[in-house]
């Protein structure tokens, strides 16, 4: 069973006093052997370097994870020592990611091991199929082109008329970057005949037809910590209907409208980006119409946009990360009912109260204090603890008042976790859920509450067992 300490108040606080802005850097990617710069990557190590924050290139081909005396380490294929992981890790992951599920499967390990990821599994599946993206723009009310789903490559022409679509049009892969894997369709014949033969290359190749909108240039947005720190304007490349600089197109800096700050940072929380780019077309009336949202990345590239914006992007990133109060675990879904396991009273249903902004609450039949303990019983168990305090508590809904009420530690396990001395108040909570939980105390157990649903990690079937 792994031990997880829950460090005391005033200790943290004096640590926090002496914490200076710091980090580990991962940089999770792929890219071909012959490639000469991993550029992103390379600027993110250069900023590190100067800024004197450890950092490690994980290449995903041959790479490989070891997890020893608690310790988890990521290594390159030659690399025996590799890189040790720990809470001030922030991974940075890369679009190459998602080639390979068993690379992905890095994602979910580094997300066990709560460590900051830039970005979490969730975000880079999302926007890495682009279908599901507009739907998730959809949901956010964000405007986009006419976008459609081919699901049947032999009916790809009436599919389409009958979505609304007219020629020419856009197809898409659902997966693809850099422009590879956009077409320009220009006649329901070209449409069905780029279609079959790209069923014929690939019989899963998925595939989207969306809304051609002529433009000169799209715009490319960079979003950190819900916040614009960039943009750029990407010119339609000569003979192309393209924009990315990857294929050529020469980027420079562009002001954005209130409106279109605020669309593109909508688009950036509707796949839950930590740092992701956003790209739009301008509408005609650019102060008062919103742009035609294209897709969301979650691996933003620093070429082209530093040089644009005349900003050092890559330093920003860093800087933003090693503040701490930027980082962000990615949660674990639970119920708003679950089990915990309170020392020495065994197995208990809790609730999970995200409206609870004070301190853990359990129920105490009765007690009785002499000097600085107290006495008290819970489900037959009758036990004596120190009384750490007592804590003035607001108690809100049907009774709301102010009251005093003792405050004791117990040791927590939930979910394979053991949580040292968590303090609780003692209330009569006859006939409610014996535990209440808080924000505080599940922020330290990393989960995030499903209002539906009950008991979504643990099982009551013990407890009925009794």
């Amino acid at each position: 069973m792994a031990e997880m300490l829950v460090p005391k108040f005033k200790d943290f606080l004096s640590e926090a006093k002496k914490e200076q802005p710091f980090l580990r850097l991962l940089i999770v990617t792929d890219e071909p052997e012959e490639a000469k710069t991993f550029h992103t990557a390379d600027r993110l190590q250069e900023e590190c370097d100067k800024l004197k924050y450890p950092h490690y290139l994980f290449k995903l081909t041959g790479g490989y994870t070891t997890l020893e005396d608690g310790v988890r380490r990521f290594h390159n294929k030659d690399d025996k020592k590799g890189f040790e992981i720990d809470k001030q890790t922030v991974a940075v992951i890369r679009g190459s990611i998602t080639r390979k599920d068993s690379w992905m499967d890095f994602v979910s390990i580094l997300e066990k091991e709560e460590v900051t990821l830039v970005n979490n599994r969730n975000c880079i599946s999302i926007c890495a199929d682009k279908y599901r993206t507009s739907l998730r723009l959809a949901d956010y009310g964000l405007t986009e082109p006419k976008t459609f789903l081919i699901n049947d490559p032999e009916k790809s022409v009436e599919q389409v008329e009958n979505a609304g679509l007219k020629f020419p049009l856009i197809l898409k892969t659902l997966r693809g970057s850099k422009g590879v894997g956009v077409l320009f369709v220009e006649s329901a014949k070209s449409l069905d005949s780029i279609v079959q033969l790209i069923n014929k290359q690939d019989e899963d190749a998925d595939l989207l037809a969306q809304q051609y909108i002529k433009t000169d240039y799209d715009v490319r947005v960079h979003v950190l910590g819900g916040k614009v720190i960039a943009a750029m304007k990407r010119p339609v490349i000569e003979g192309d209907f393209r924009s990315n600089v990857s294929q050529g197109s020469e980027p420079e800096n562009i002001e954005l409208t209130e409106l279109e700050i605020e669309e593109s940072l909508r688009a950036a929380k509707a796949v839950n980006g930590t740092w992701s780019a956003v790209d739009f077309i301008p509408s005609k009336n650019r102060e008062k119409e919103p742009p035609f949202m294209l897709e969301v990345n979650s691996s933003p590239g620093t070429e082209g946009i530093e040089d644009a914006s005349n900003q050092n992007i890559s330093r920003e990133v860093i800087q933003h990360f090693a503040d701490k109060t930027n980082r962000y675990k990615t949660p674990t879904e639970c119920g708003y009912k679950e089990v915990v396991n309170i020392k020495p009273f065994g197995e208990i249903i809790a609730k999970f109260d995200t409206g609870n902004s004070g301190m853990p609450v359990i129920h105490a039949d009765k007690f009785s204090v002499s000097g600085r303990q107290i006495r008290w019983s819970l489900l037959g168990k009758t036990i004596t603890s120190d009384i750490v305090r007592k804590e003035e508590i607001k108690v809100g809904g049907l009774r709301d008042y102010d009251e005093d009420r003792y405050v004791v530690k117990l040791d927590v396990e939930f979910a394979g976790g053991l949580y040292k001395d968590v303090e609780f108040t003692l209330d009569d909570r006859d006939e409610r859920t014996l535990i209440l939980l808080d924000r505080a105390f599940m922020n330290t157990l990393n989960v995030m509450v499903n209002p539906q649903r009950k008991y979504v990690i643990t099982t009551k079937y013990s407890i009925d067992e009794k």
